[in-house]
């Protein structure tokens, strides 16, 4: 059945998998320039572009553009355009809520492998092309930028293709990214990544947004915690725990040709991924509305005006001391993460093979500081749903300082092992991550809540595009500099989200001002 209501209402299935199927075939076509490298353990600088290669690029953008037209839907109806989809506040969690749960998990690894990898391709990339730390730095700049453009359009999208449609598409883009694992060029390799930053920048919003429109709403809070917490980390330690395994034998590029097998992967799940009710609503898809709605245990009803009671503070003005400490408590949390996630973490595998470390014993430390950190994702969900949201982010942020102060502590004696403190940055930043937005949805009212969430997401990518401009500059200052910088605006978030955040803890979603799914 999900099959079925996958394509109905768009241009077909068949005209997908023809995309999908030009994007592989495209891809196939570089292997050989790829398995040239054998020889030169897989070294492909300066070799000349053959035409198949040629060919195989202009498949990548035809299949892309083939797929796309294929989850086209129809024009939207206007019919029920007044209807809310409600998932009940006390359902039970059904076998399809876990189902979705651990495919949407699988899905984030996906995601996040990708800009993760970027740390342990780039000691490979400077060897192999002949560049310094700045040059070499480009790449994760341009990947970012990716993420950032990535997050606007993709929200586009979604509001035309639906959840599930953007996730599938999102998917086709990277199997055509792994490319970028037979680019002879440098300046290939850096185009490739934005396009790689590109495809993944909204996959978690998308995410989140599905899976808050899915999952009952006392259970809520803590599923996209975990969802994205395991997502995060999962990804991380997918990156490293491969890096470790195959790059000994196969260079830095096999972790970009890893994108086709992982990105067909996503693709074949796609059939278990729901689409939004409330997308089917709208294109006047009724009956497949109800269908996903019995399944996962939602209602309808008709949306009601909100009583005069309650305009105060939907419209409250963008002003006052509480709305600017709280907005500038989430953003300067944001950009701390990006700081210490798409900077210190991306530093890191260099830094260490700079003072002697093998690429295979720095991505094996960093595996073990990833898997260190996985189970922590499960006690950030419980204390965020059952103790305070609130609370629960500082407490956040608080990790994070303690596995800042520890790389400041590696800086002093070199000796010592990076695990235990790159286990507390990952715990700590991607327990944030996890927590942050949906906070941040929660926090703000009606009025403003799209705008204050999309201020707090382009902070989380401004502090990782700042850390990768310090690097093309070269003005990088050692690690345990860079720890006691980020330390300071670290604290002062965790100050002013304890002097202006409020609790969302338990509020219902038809008397929250912040409701992260409204």
């Amino acid at each position: 059945m999900t099959g079925k209501l996958s394509f109905e209402g768009r241009r077909g299935r068949g005209v997908f998998v023809g995309g999908v199927l030009g994007v592989v075939v495209g891809v196939l076509l570089h292997l050989p320039m790829f398995l040239m490298g054998r020889a030169s353990h897989w070294q492909l600088a300066g070799m000349a572009m053959d035409t198949p290669m040629l060919a195989g690029m202009a498949l990548i953008v035809g299949g892309v553009a083939v797929a796309a037209y294929g989850l086209l839907p129809s024009a939207p109806t206007g019919e029920d355009s007044d209807i809310a989809v409600v998932p009940p506040d006390e359902a039970p969690l059904s076998r399809a809520h876990w189902a979705l749960m651990a495919v949407l998990v699988i899905a984030l690894v996906i995601d996040v492998m990708k800009p993760a990898s970027l740390g342990f391709t780039i000691p490979g990339m400077k060897k192999e092309y002949g560049i310094g730390g700045p040059t070499a730095s480009i790449v994760p700049f341009f990947a970012l930028t990716g993420t950032v453009v990535g997050s606007i359009l993709w929200g586009a999208i979604a509001d035309r293709y639906g959840r599930k449609a953007t996730i599938l598409l999102s998917a086709v883009m990277f199997v055509g990214t792994s490319i970028c694992g037979a680019m002879p060029s440098f300046a290939w390799n850096a185009g490739m990544c934005f396009m790689m930053g590109a495809a993944a920048g909204g996959m978690l919003p998308v995410t989140y947004a599905l899976l808050a429109e899915m999952m009952p709403s006392r259970h809520r809070g803590w599923s996209l915690v975990l969802v994205g917490g395991l997502g995060s980390v999962g990804g991380y330690l997918a990156a490293s725990g491969l890096s470790a395994l195959l790059q000994p034998l196969f260079g830095w590029r096999i972790l970009w040709l890893l994108n086709l097998p992982t990105g067909l992967l996503l693709v074949s799940l796609g059939a278990l991924i729901p689409e939004s009710a409330r997308f089917l609503l709208a294109h006047g898809r009724q009956d497949e509305a109800r269908a996903v709605m019995a399944r996962f245990g939602a209602a309808v009803r008709r949306a009601v005006p909100r009583p005069p009671s309650d305009q105060p503070e939907r419209l409250q003005p963008l002003r006052g001391g509480a709305f600017t400490g709280k907005l500038l408590a989430l953003s300067l949390a944001a950009i701390c993460y990006g700081l210490i996630n798409f900077g210190l973490l991306l530093w890191l595998p260099a830094e260490l093979v700079r003072r002697g470390a093998s690429v295979a014993l720095t991505s094996r430390l960093l595996a073990e500081s990833a898997l260190i950190a996985f189970p922590t994702i499960f006690a950030a969900a419980f204390f965020y749903s059952r103790w305070s949201a609130k609370w629960s982010v500082a407490a956040s942020l608080g990790v994070t300082l303690l596995g800042l102060a520890g790389l400041f502590w590696l800086e002093a004696d070199p000796r010592r092992s990076p695990v235990l403190p790159v286990a507390l940055l990952i715990v700590g930043t991607n327990a944030l991550i996890a927590m942050l937005l949906p906070y941040t949805a929660e926090s703000f009212p009606l009025a403003i809540r799209g705008r204050t969430t999309g201020v707090v997401a382009a902070c989380s990518k401004a502090g990782g595009l700042f850390a990768q401009l310090l690097a093309i500059l070269a003005l990088v200052p050692a690690l345990g500099l860079v720890s006691l910088a980020v330390t300071l605006p670290t604290l002062f978030a965790v100050l002013l989200l304890a002097r202006f955040g409020r609790e969302t803890r338990g509020r219902e979603l038809h008397d929250s001002p912040g409701l992260a799914a409204a």
